[in-house]
């Protein structure tokens, strides 16, 4: 069965973004990223891989979700399918009606997030990567197999949470890899008990 994987940057404070969406003080600079364009190299936007010589082809992921905010980060940079070397589905209840112009293996959808998750799990195929954000996250709580967190050596002080407050009994995870790097930023990896 397929793994859904929450493959992502968060403050020390426990933020993925600052309160408008801002993540540009998330270091993209250190010892830290040829590791991770290394091994999660389909985690890296389709053009900018291009442009840095990341070879994609043998990534871990097939798939990826994300909430309408995490996706419309790049619109204005005229991004409509950012990750288009992986099937990509954006979560939605507002922007279903958007004209997007062409977004090559994008599906903007409505549907549950956990049944979409469910159905994709029972499908053949690589893990899942689950983008972000919090209230997705916090929506597919109990899919979630393994956490891939890189903690950044900053605080946001406010912002959009790792996972948005909710009615959710505690979940334990197991440790399974954790690497320092001379950045600061601290990548851990966690399984689901």
């Amino acid at each position: 069965m397929r793994e859904l994987v929450y493959y992502v940057a968060v403050s020390l404070d426990g933020c993925i973004a600052g309160p408008y969406g801002e993540f540009d003080a998330f270091l993209v600079e250190g010892d830290h990223m040829s590791a991770q364009n290394e091994r999660f190299a389909d985690a890296v936007p389709t053009d900018l891989a291009a442009a840095l010589g990341i070879d994609q082809s043998g990534g871990g992921f097939d798939t990826v979700l994300m909430g309408w905010n995490t996706y419309a980060v790049g619109l204005p940079m005229g991004a409509t399918s950012p990750y288009r070397h992986l099937r990509q589905i954006v979560f939605t209840r507002s922007h279903l009606d958007d004209d997007l112009g062409e977004r090559p293996n994008l599906e903007v959808t409505d549907e549950d997030p956990v049944e979409v998750v469910r159905r994709l799990k029972a499908e053949p195929g690589r893990a899942v990567w689950l983008c972000g954000g919090g209230q997705l996250a916090t929506q597919l709580v109990d899919e979630i197999d393994r956490l891939v967190l890189k903690r950044q050596p900053l605080l946001f002080g406010a912002g959009i949470p790792l996972f948005a407050p909710g009615a959710y009994e505690p979940r334990a995870f197991a440790e399974v890899a954790t690497t320092a790097y001379e950045s600061g930023v601290v990548v851990s990896e966690y399984v689901r008990r």
